[in-house]
């Protein structure tokens, strides 16, 4: 997508989206994901609010459920640069970031670019690999720029990085640190089909993988006019009291052992912008934090040891936080 401008003027900004507008391109991007994970509308929903928050998402559920299917599908309905990392436990932090190698012809080293360096990045099964290696991801995730050799080279944007990962119960896999965890935006589940989604699934796959049939509904001159128009939702300052009142809550919980950090609080309030617009609406409410709170701040909770061997579930702690917190009262419109 390009602007024209007059001969030796700037390039014009492209006009600010319309409410409409970003529902109705929203939705095409939701659309096109179902037509390969069928009945998990609001699971995408989230996805797609977290790619427009510029956040990162984790998806965690046992293997089989169409996890990497899910993260694919979003990659392929924005057309901009895909890459993909199979996390195993030999992958090494040079192949994620890149590494400098030296040229006999230029006699100096040259700086060869590993996978991160694109959009989408998508890491299938990202606790397979050594902590070591999950680490390479950190300064990528937070700062969108790599440093290697003492050189910093900065990602573009927009820039999401969609980790899979099994239950940390299951064999041969590495529980991610707590600084790791904490900046993916949210994590989501997927769940096993109902019966039927899952002969619609075997219906549609008799002849040929919808994934193969799937085109971008969007490029990324789109989406970072979207991540932009986001970021002018109306938050009221009763809503985010609201949002802080809740994160607080997660640290004085007597079940926890570690709440949710500063940065919680940060995407909880993006993610909830970004809900409303894909809404049709220029401010958010309540309904929108409240839909976001499980995802957003659960798997950044550490439980304490007696929860743990309780049975206790950091998703249960934050339902039990939404139910006792109050809202904030608003005279009027938040």
């Amino acid at each position: 997508m390009t602007f024209e401008s007059s001969p030796g003027q700037p390039p014009q900004s492209p006009a600010p989206l319309s409410p409409q507008e970003f529902k109705a391109t929203a939705e095409g991007i939701l659309t096109n994901v179902e037509w390969v994970i069928e009945g998990k509308s609001h699971t995408i929903k989230l996805a797609i609010a977290v790619m427009l928050a510029e956040g990162h998402l984790l998806l965690e559920d046992v293997p089989g459920v169409g996890k990497t299917q899910l993260a694919k599908a979003l990659a392929r309905s924005v057309d901009c640069s895909v890459r993909r990392i199979q996390f195993t436990p030999d992958l090494l932090p040079s192949d994620v970031t890149g590494v400098s190698i030296f040229d006999p012809e230029k006699r100096d080293f040259v700086f060869k670019p590993g996978a991160i360096f694109g959009n989408l990045i998508l890491g299938d099964e990202i606790n397979r690999a050594s902590p070591k290696t999950q680490a390479a991801l950190l300064e990528c995730m937070e700062e969108r720029q790599v440093t290697v050799d003492g050189n910093t080279y900065k990602l573009r944007s927009p820039f999401m990085v969609i980790a899979t990962q099994n239950p940390v119960e299951m064999e041969g896999t590495y529980p991610l640190p707590e600084a790791q965890r904490d900046r993916f935006a949210a994590r989501l589940a997927i769940g096993y089909p109902d019966v039927n989604a899952e002969l619609a699934l075997l219906d549609r796959r008799e002849e040929y993988n919808p994934l193969d049939a799937l085109r971008p509904v969007a490029d990324a001159e789109m989406i970072v006019r979207m991540i932009a128009a986001a970021r002018a939702v109306h938050l009221a300052p009763e809503l985010k009291r609201y949002v802080v009142d809740l994160v607080a809550a997660t640290r004085t919980n007597p079940q926890v052992r570690l709440g949710a950090s500063p940065r919680a609080t940060l995407q909880l309030l993006r993610c909830t912008q970004v809900l409303a617009a894909m809404d049709g609406r220029d401010f958010a409410l309540p309904d929108d934090v409240q839909q976001l709170a499980v995802p957003v701040l659960a798997h950044r909770l550490i439980p304490t040891t007696e929860t743990t061997m309780g049975g206790g579930d950091t998703k249960a702690i934050v339902s039990d936080i939404l139910r006792h917190v109050p809202v904030v009262s608003h005279p009027g419109r938040y």
